[in-house]
């Protein structure tokens, strides 16, 4: 039985993750933790989720959540992800971060600590934005230069970075398909009279309400349009993607992987 403890267990990704943990085979959650004044702390994280008593407090201390874990699951920011990395790299656990809007330092704090533990490391955990991950690098090559790309994301009003880890990778691989730039060609939205490039990829952003999360990627032709869109309903599908990477990496050797490693994509 894989034991995983979720890191934010008392806000609306914590719980969710907590849920699907609970009713999925071979795992269990061994301990929830929260920031420190958090109203969570001290609550049975069983309750929380609306699953029933757990028997099992979230806590402050991280050190004291891993003591008895294989696996950690990390949704929250990325100030709090890196301080949940080191914890990882002291207590030599494994660890799962879909926490988005990281610094390039950041990144490569992530990257150093996978060179000593397992670390699956991913901007969105959903087994069909990995899909559309592999599908945007096919069509791109196919398209080429001929289409505009255009990149649509939208998220509730709460999501902090703008825009989304998702768009951004998004982004990053239809340039490489491309052998183009992306810090030379991206655009982020637009205002004024600004006639458009060939070779530009625009990414645009929405918050508004209670959106889980939408992106399109629009290859506007002369003549024609050709959209791919993925449309999350519910967080379950991140939850449920995080806890099949937690199964996969406890089998696999340190080092640093993303999600089309996890469903063999690559």
């Amino acid at each position: 039985m894989i034991k995983i403890v979720v890191i934010g267990a008392g806000g609306r990704m914590g719980k969710t993750i907590v849920k699907c943990v609970d009713d999925t085979e071979g795992v269990i959650v061994s301990g929830g933790t929260e920031y420190s004044g958090h109203p969570a702390i001290g609550n049975d994280l069983g309750d929380l989720a609306g699953i029933g008593n757990k028997g099992i407090s979230v806590v402050e201390n991280i050190e004291s959540a891993l003591a008895d874990c294989d696996v950690i699951i990390d949704f929250t920011t990325p100030d709090s992800s890196i301080k949940t990395l080191n914890a990882a790299l002291h207590s030599e656990k494994s660890i799962i971060i879909g926490t988005t809007g990281f610094s390039t330092d950041q990144k490569e704090i992530i990257r150093k600590a996978a060179e000593k533990i397992r670390c699956v490391f991913a901007p969105n955990m959903s087994i069909g934005v990995n899909v559309l991950f592999k599908v945007v690098e096919d069509v791109s090559k196919i398209l080429g230069d001929a289409y505009d790309i255009e990149i649509l994301e939208a998220h509730h009003r709460f999501k902090k970075d703008s825009p989304s880890g998702t768009a951004v990778r998004l982004s990053e691989i239809i340039a490489s398909s491309l052998d183009r730039d992306i810090n030379e060609v991206g655009v982020y939205g637009r205002e004024g009279i600004t006639e458009r490039k060939s070779k530009e990829i625009g990414i645009h952003t929405v918050r508004a309400g209670d959106i889980v999360g939408e992106h399109r990627v629009l290859f506007g032709g002369m003549g024609e349009t050709v959209e791919l869109l993925h449309r999350a309903q519910s967080r379950e599908t991140f939850a449920r993607g995080s806890i099949h990477a937690a199964k996969w990496l406890i089998k696999q050797l340190p080092g640093l992987y993303d999600m089309q490693d996890v469903l063999d994509l690559r």
